[in-house]
């Protein structure tokens, strides 16, 4: 995925001097886990152009959004095929192979999760992805077991940057808003929890995030400035 720039990620409408943060929702894609169709369809067309062209026009993420919300992918893959039948291997690909979508883990968000789990604050997440796929990487990468809950989109039939999704999290695991910490790569779904009275954090890095925690007091300050 692009390296975003290195800068202030608080939502300005969320923060205030009295802000104690009770509890941190991390959203997954992006943010502690490396997940990019690229890694797949690089090894199946010529070249990176080619790439672009069959995201952009056919597996597009619109297409992809539909699964997150609960279509499921055997409706999907049949749907696109009958419009793109020359393309149809690819596009089953999409779902036969979707594990080979995921990178590692994002270390330097994982080490930030660890020590807030070491820190005692109660951990949740709050992510778009399809019921379908979840269990794989929900077996692939362990740290997901420190949540105390998770709220996957393909489950409850509700997707980022929807307000339903984020009152079910903060209902059902009895959150107060104000005190809940988001972190999300999405400047939309930041700003759709920041619009719930959230205190909302842009990812942009694991440097730049924890500089942000630590400005809120939940971590200790970086030992090197941010340039």
């Amino acid at each position: 995925m692009p390296k975003r720039p290195a800068r202030s990620t608080l939502s300005p409408t969320s923060l205030s001097p009295t802000t104690t943060v009770r509890a941190a929702v991390f959203d997954l894609g992006g943010v502690l886990v490396d997940w990019n169709p690229r890694y797949l369809y690089r090894k199946l067309l010529a070249d990176d152009a080619a790439v672009e062209t069959f995201l952009a026009e056919v597996c597009t993420q619109e297409w992809n959004a539909r699964q997150d919300v609960g279509r499921p992918w055997s409706e999907a893959v049949e749907s696109l095929a009958r419009e793109h039948p020359e393309q149809r291997d690819l596009i089953a690909a999409y779902r036969d192979r979707w594990e080979e979508m995921l990178g590692g883990p994002i270390d330097g968000t994982v080490a930030i999760l660890a020590e807030l789990r070491a820190g005692g604050l109660p951990l949740f997440a709050l992510s778009n992805w399809s019921a379908e796929t979840f269990p794989i990487a929900r077996s692939r990468y362990g740290f997901l077991d420190w949540f105390a809950g998770i709220v996957i989109s393909g489950e409850v039939r509700l997707g980022k940057p929807d307000p339903r999704v984020f009152r079910y999290l903060l209902d059902r695991h009895r959150l107060d808003a104000a005190s809940t910490v988001f972190i999300d790569d999405s400047a939309v779904n930041v700003r759709a929890a920041a619009d719930l009275g959230m205190i909302a954090i842009r990812f942009a890095g694991a440097e730049r995030l924890r500089a942000d925690l630590a400005g809120l007091g939940v971590l200790a300050e970086p030992t090197t400035p941010l340039g």
